[in-house]
C-alpha cells in the first residue's frame, strides 16, 4: 500500500515527523531548553558556588533560565554566592544567549567546515530575523563582529574607569568591565555587586557606557545592520522595519526619563543634585528597555513609576535583538492601527507604505498572548502569596519581557512562585521567535467564505 505521492505510509510517516521535530521554531525552542538545562548542571557544580555555600536545584535552574534568556532577575546574590567560575558560566550563558543558539550553532559550523548548511540556515533564519536564506551567513557573522566590538569597547570603558576612578587591581578591573560590558549589550542586566548599580548611581563614567551599550543591543541586530550599511553608503534607504523601530525608540528614550524624572523627583531623586537626578532618570527611564540594572531601590519606588515602569518593560525593544517585550515594532503597529480605525481609513498606513491585514492579526495575537502571559501568572501569585498586586505585576512583568529588575520580592516567592517566573522568563525570550515564525509559516486559504455580520463593539 502506498500513499498519494508514490510512498509507502511508514516512509510519510518518517517525512511528517521529520517535519515537525526538526522545523526551525521547534529547534529553536529546544535549543534554548537544552542550553539551560547544561547551565543548570554547571551551576549544582559545588565549585560553581562559594566554599561554604549550597546552590539547590530551583536557584541554580532560575539562575541559569534567567542568563540564558537575558533577564537578569535572582534569588541568590550574585557575587556573593557564586565563586568566580560559576560567574564565567553565568557570563557564557548571557553572551549565548544574546548570539542566539542557532547562531552559536552556525558560528561552529563556519569555524569547523566554512560553510552552514540548508538545516542550519533554516534554523538560524527564524532565531536572526534574516531576510532570506542566502544572507544568513552574513547576518550570524555580522552578528558576531557587531557584538564583539560592542562590547569590547564599552569593557574597555569601564575597565579605565574601575582600575583608575575606584582603584580596583587590573585583573579585578578587567573582570569587572567585561561583566558588566556583556551584561549591558545582551540586556541582561546582571552585575558583580550586591546592590546592582546603585553605588555608581551619580557616575556618568559608569552608567553612560552601560546606557550605550543597553540601547544598541536593544535596538535589534537588523536595524543596526541597515544603519550601518547606510553609515557606509552602501544604502540610501532605510527600510519600514528600521524607521519604526528608530522613531518609537528614539521617542520611548525620551518619555520614560521624563515620567521618571517627573515621578520620583521627590521619592528616589531627592538626596541628588540636578546633574546626578538627569542621570539617575535617565538610566531608570532606559533600563525598562529591557536591560534590568538599576542605579536606585525600586522597592522605594512610588507605585506611579512601578506602573510606568510596567508599561516600559511590556513593549520592551527591537526584533531581532537582545532586548525582550512584546517588541516596539508590535507596539507601535497596533497604534497607528487604532489611528486609522479612529479616522475611518480603511488601510493601516505607516510612512506611505500599507500593512497587510495579516501582519496586524500577527502584531495583536502577540500583543494578546503577552497580556495573558502577564495577567495569569499575576492572578495566581496574588492568590498564592502575601504580597500586594503592584509588586507582583512589576515582578511577573520583568521576567515575560527578561528585564530583570526587581522590588526584592524574587527571593521570597515560594519555589511553584519561582518556577512560574522561570517559565516566563524562558516564554518570554523564545515566545516571540517561535510565534511569530510559526503565525508566518501558516497559511490556509479557505474554498469559501462566509456569510458576513458585524456584532457590537463597544
Amino acid at each position: 500500500m502506498t500513499s498519494r505521492t508514490g510512498a509507502s505510509p511508514s516512509t510519510a510517516l518518517r517525512r511528517a515527523a521529520d517535519r515537525v521535530t526538526l522545523s526551525p521554531v521547534r529547534v529553536v525552542a529546544l535549543g534554548f531548553a537544552a542550553a539551560v538545562a547544561i547551565g543548570t548542571g554547571l551551576l549544582l557544580v559545588p565549585a560553581a558556588s562559594q566554599p561554604g555555600t549550597e546552590t539547590g536545584v530551583v536557584d541554580a535552574l532560575f539562575t541559569a533560565t534567567s542568563a540564558m534568556c537575558l533577564t537578569g532577575l535572582v534569588v541568590v546574590d550574585t557575587p556573593t554566592h557564586w565563586s568566580g567560575f560559576g560567574q564565567g558560566i553565568i557570563l557564557g550563558l548571557i553572551q549565548a544567549g544574546g548570539f542566539g543558539i542557532m547562531t552559536m550553532a552556525s558560528v561552529v559550523g563556519l569555524m569547523l567546515a566554512n560553510r552552514i548548511g540548508l538545516r542550519a540556515r533554516l534554523n538560524a533564519a527564524a532565531e536572526v530575523r534574516a531576510s532570506g536564506l542566502g544572507d544568513v551567513r552574513s547576518v550570524v557573522v555580522g552578528v558576531v563582529r557587531v557584538s564583539i566590538l560592542i562590547e569590547t569597547v564599552t569593557a574597555l570603558c569601564l575597565t579605565v574607569r574601575f582600575a583608575f576612578g575606584y582603584d580596583e587591581p587590573p585583573g579585578r578591573a578587567l573582570w569587572l568591565g567585561v561583566f558588566h560590558a556583556i551584561s549591558a549589550f545582551n540586556n541582561a542586566g546582571f552585575a558583580l555587586y550586591s546592590d546592582n548599580i546603585i553605588g555608581f548611581a551619580d557616575d556618568p563614567f559608569i552608567c553612560l557606557p552601560l546606557l550605550a551599550a543597553v540601547i544598541l543591543g536593544g535596538i535589534g541586530f537588523p536595524v543596526l545592520f541597515e544603519v550601518g550599511r547606510r553609515v557606509r553608503g552602501k544604502s540610501r534607504r532605510w527600510s519600514l522595519h528600521t524607521k519604526l523601530t528608530v522613531t518609537v525608540t528614539a521617542i520611548l528614550l525620551i518619555i520614560g526619563p521624563a515620567l521618571v524624572l517627573a515621578l520620583e523627583w521627590g521619592y528616589t531623586l531627592r538626596g541628588h543634585d540636578l546633574g546626578a537626578k538627569l542621570l539617575v532618570a535617565a538610566f531608570q527611564g532606559i533600563m525598562p528597555r529591557t536591560a534590568g540594572f538599576n542605579s536606585v531601590d525600586y522597592a522605594q519606588m512610588d507605585p506611579a513609576t512601578l506602573l510606568v515602569t510596567d508599561v516600559l518593560m511590556f513593549i520592551g525593544g527591537g526584533s531581532g535583538g537582545t532586548a525582550g517585550g512584546i517588541k516596539v515594532t508590535t507596539f507601535a503597529l497596533l497604534l497607528f492601527a487604532i489611528v486609522a480605525e479612529v479616522r475611518g481609513e480603511r488601510s493601516v498606513m505607516i510612512f506611505d507604505r500599507r500593512i497587510g491585514p495579516r501582519v496586524q492579526r500577527q502584531a495583536l495575537a502577540v500583543a494578546l498572548i503577552g497580556v495573558a502571559l502577564v495577567m495569569v501568572p499575576t492572578i495566581v501569585l496574588l492568590a498564592g502569596t502575601h504580597f500586594d498586586l503592584n509588586v507582583l505585576l512589576f515582578e511577573v512583568t520583568s521576567a515575560f519581557a527578561t528585564v530583570g529588575l526587581s522590588t526584592g520580592i524574587t527571593a521570597q516567592l515560594p519555589a511553584w512562585g519561582q518556577l512560574i517566573l522561570v517559565m516566563l522568563m524562558y516564554l518570554g525570550r523564545i515566545g516571540s521567535i517561535t510565534l511569530v515564525s510559526a503565525l508566518a509559516a501558516r497559511h490556509r486559504d479557505r474554498r469559501y467564505e462566509l456569510p458576513e455580520e458585524r456584532p457590537f463593539i463597544g
